[in-house]
């Protein structure tokens, strides 16, 4: 399944930096860039600067900074934020399922980028111009910075995001009706009680109740739950809590020596002796072999590509 990703250009290594330079990615590019359609931005180029050009800085007023050239102080706020808004009703368009910003950059950044005052000093910090306007357009929409990537709790939460994002879309396109988010919550039921179960168990009691309510209401509220509870890190504590419930499943089926196995690995995993792909594949191993049909549907198992490894590390 491929996945639309909004990306700022430099990280893919073309040369659109202030200095003809790029900020290449290799493992966006390179190991990311198998399983997602990029679409590159670089707003500082697309919105009219040169290449090379005039380093830029946000500053001012924290809550509504100017974008200004460092050395010559030429004010390019207005050609920026006029810029923004046609691009991002073309980005609208194109149905993203999330973007990776360039961190620190006062255009892209995500958040915690200089803002300085008149005398040049920084005095604040806050997101960059595009990216600002960006996130206010898609506020629930999966962002991350390539620096924040760099996390491995992070890095599997924004690519677990958009990948449910990109499943939850093409079962909704396949079938728009309270049948067809039903059907999309079951199979995912686990994967969001890892990250949030209070809003798992809500969305699921929405869902129910939800024979004589509007499709588009309901639609519109799950969206907003799914991706709301997906921000929420899926801890060691969560992910026990889901395998444990997944044991129950065994009971009746697995030897004493096996629920042992198992129970051994999971709790190694809770300690952060062993990664979480060891409990996971062998779960894996007794749903195909005792043919466990509920198991068997639920994404937690399978959430994203294996190549990627993000459940890798302890």
């Amino acid at each position: 399944m491929k996945v639309k990703l909004g990306i700022s250009a430099c990280l893919l290594g073309e040369r659109v930096r202030y200095d003809g330079g790029h900020k290449l990615d290799e493992f966006l590019r390179d190991t990311l860039g198998r399983h997602v359609e990029y679409v590159p931005v670089c707003p500082e180029v697309e919105c009219g600067m040169p290449i090379p050009r005039e380093a830029v800085r946000m500053v001012g007023d924290p809550a509504s900074p100017r974008l200004m050239t460092q050395k010559t102080g030429r004010d390019l706020t207005e050609m920026m934020l006029d810029w923004a808004r046609r691009k991002l009703d073309e980005l609208e368009q194109a149905d993203l399922h999330g973007f990776v910003f360039k961190a620190k950059s006062p255009s892209s950044g995500m958040e915690r980028v200089k803002i300085y005052d008149e005398a040049g000093n920084v005095h604040a910090r806050g997101p960059g111009m595009f990216a600002r306007e960006f996130m206010r357009r898609f506020p629930l929409l999966p962002v991350e910075d390539e620096g924040r990537l760099h996390d491995p709790d992070l890095r599997e939460n924004f690519i677990e995001r958009i990948f449910t994002l990109a499943r939850y879309r093409a079962a909704l396109a396949a079938d728009p009706s309270i049948r067809g988010l039903m059907a999309f919550h079951e199979r995912h039921k686990l994967l969001i009680l890892a990250h949030n179960e209070r809003l798992c168990r809500d969305m699921g009691r929405r869902l129910a109740g939800a024979g004589r309510r509007d499709f588009v209401r309901t639609r519109g509220d799950y969206e907003e739950g799914l991706l709301t509870a997906l921000r929420c890190l899926a801890t060691p504590a969560r992910h026990t809590n889901v395998l444990m419930h997944m044991l129950g499943y065994f009971k009746d089926v697995l030897s004493a020596d096996e629920k042992k196995e198992l129970l051994d690995l999971v709790f190694a995993y809770k300690a952060g002796d062993l990664p979480l792909i060891v409990p996971v594949t062998l779960l894996r191993h007794h749903v195909r072999r005792n043919g466990i049909a509920y198991l068997a549907g639920q994404v937690y198992l399978d959430p994203h590509p294996l190549e990627l490894r993000l459940r890798n590390h302890a």
